[in-house]
């Protein structure tokens, strides 16, 4: 296997509407931004993957508007997910194991807010004859999960209480995230429900941004960055579709991908400094530190998480971005950064990264 690591990222802040951009002027000054810090020129860039969700835009291909940032002439290698880019990560690492090239550039556009209604859009993931007929609304499943994980003893409204406010306290650190300002554990535990047990605060807020990420393999990696957050295992897996036929207490596809990953990367999830966790919803916080059996010496969202900001299809690829970022700058040695994709973590993947020694 080829070494390959992440040596350089870069997103745009989490707005909670971008509509007068389309996909090339959000994207482009952040290519430029994760390209330049590392002196590249896109005509350096072997391959390019992305991930978008066409039913969020309300049209087929839609992401091939964003290729006018990446400069699709001359022709160029390049490839696209109709999932979270962090799968589109996935594609890329495995792309640079063919060895036809050395430097690959991954992106995500989240533009959540497109849609005049989320509750007509997001039924559409589930099954078609009988689900999506029942329109249930953006945050019914997870506020289902979230009950049977309270049901089960897996967590408690003041746990999910105390997980918003120590991710919002981390989002202050953090420019690009879309909520500011410290509030109480007694004041959200005072707001009324949504989707019970759910609150507003225990939801992610779904915003606009784009997220870049820039693979490099071996020598190349490590001319570009001091610190290469080297990819040691990286795996995904996935549950049933239909929510009623899984124990949505458990997330068996998560459990098997870090252990997948483990494998590969020769230390589990256990040992890592870091993990970023792609929880659109408090209650899933628990749930994965169970299934990924992580410790309390394990920082969890240093960045903020999504409940500071939910860029559709980019949230999962910014959680390798800022688990690779916590590598290069120093702040850990060995990080995991986890996405997931469809309702009630239905998909995940897990992205074990190491500095070198480490």
């Amino acid at each position: 296997m080829r070494e390959v690591a992440v040596v350089g990222s870069a997103q745009s802040p989490c707005l909670a509407a971008n509509r007068r951009d389309d996909m090339a002027g959000i994207l482009l000054p952040v290519l430029r931004a994760a390209l330049g810090g590392l002196g590249l020129d896109r005509e350096r860039v072997d391959f390019v993957c992305s991930g978008s969700h066409d039913f969020h835009e309300g049209r087929t291909f839609a992401y091939i508007e964003s290729l006018d940032a990446v400069g699709a002439w001359p022709p160029i290698s390049e490839s696209h997910v109709e999932m979270d880019a962090a799968w589109a990560f996935h594609e890329a690492w495995t792309w640079l194991q063919l060895g036809h090239g050395d430097v690959a550039l991954v992106y995500g556009i989240g533009r959540g807010s497109l849609p005049a209604d989320l509750d007509q859009i997001v039924p559409t993931q589930l099954d078609p004859y009988y689900l999506t007929p029942l329109r249930p609304h953006r945050d019914a499943i997870a506020g289902i999960q979230a009950h049977a994980l309270l049901q089960a003893g897996v967590t408690t409204e003041p746990e999910m209480a105390r997980i918003v406010a120590r991710n919002l306290a981390a989002a202050q650190d953090n420019p690009y995230a879309q909520v500011s300002g410290e509030v109480a554990v007694e004041t959200l535990l005072a707001a009324p429900y949504v989707a019970s047990p759910l609150r507003a605060h225990d939801i992610s807020p779904v915003g606009d941004a784009a997220a870049v990420v820039v693979l490099a393999a071996g020598d190349t990696a490590r001319e570009l960055c001091d610190r290469p957050a080297w990819v040691r295992g990286i795996d995904h897996r996935m549950d049933g579709h239909y929510p009623g036929a899984r124990d949505l207490t458990r997330a068996p596809s998560a459990r098997l991908a870090a252990g997948q990953a483990a494998a590969s990367a020769g230390f589990e999830a256990a040992a890592v400094d870091v993990a970023e966790l792609h929880t659109e919803y408090s209650a899933q916080e628990p749930l994965l530190v169970r299934e990924f059996g992580l410790t309390a010496s394990t920082v969890l969202n240093p960045s903020g998480g999504p409940l500071a900001g939910r860029p559709t299809t980019a949230t999962g690829l910014l959680r390798i971005a800022e688990a690779a970022a916590a590598i290069r700058t120093g702040r850990a040695g060995r990080a995991l950064a986890h996405a997931t994709n469809g309702q009630a973590l239905q998909q995940n993947l897990v992205c074990l990264l190491a500095g070198d020694g480490s």
